[in-house]
């Protein structure tokens, strides 16, 4: 509990907050917090109950079906040419298939408390890669965001043996 405090604390280092009265954003922010665990615990069931990525595959195959008639309707009006088409089968495979089969077999083997606290990396990536790519400054406190979110999940995995 204290690493994925730490973590939490870190991530609002890093993307620095400001004070806002949109309860709206914040009761949907909320939404996809609880999402977010809803999933992980999720996976980690599937995981431990169907073998190989079978579950992953059903849950993708029932996504597809239900995004068909959103899909075909930019298809009827749209006509993507095949890059078009191309770019979103390939952000559909890197952005969620990929993902999320590499979240079933590590929950296999990791607890759910655990991987959750390592999720917490993910804005240490999202900082490295605005500071790479788009030339953001970061000041100290997302540095020691940075530096917090990285301990707190060393600590989290020194805890686990």
């Amino acid at each position: 509990m204290f690493c994925a405090a730490i973590a939490g604390a870190s991530v609002v280092a890093i993307t620095q907050p400001e004070a806002s009265t949109d309860y709206a954003g914040i009761g949907l922010a909320l939404i996809a917090a609880s999402s977010w665990a809803a999933y992980i615990l999720l996976n980690r069931t599937v995981g431990n109950r169907i073998p190989g990525v079978q579950g992953t595959a059903t849950a993708t195959g029932v996504s597809a079906a239900l995004f068909l008639p959103i899909g075909l309707t930019i298809f009827i009006t749209q006509r993507p040419d095949a890059a078009t088409v191309l770019c979103a089968v390939a952000a559909g495979l890197l952005a969620s298939v990929v993902p999320y089969i590499a979240d079933l077999v590590a929950l296999r083997s990791v607890p759910a408390h655990i991987f959750g606290v390592l999720m917490s990396i993910n804005p240490v990536f999202a900082a490295a890669i605005g500071a790479i790519a788009l030339n953001e400054e970061l000041g100290a406190v997302e540095w020691a965001g940075i530096v917090l979110i990285v301990g707190a999940n060393a600590f989290a995995l020194r805890l686990r043996r």
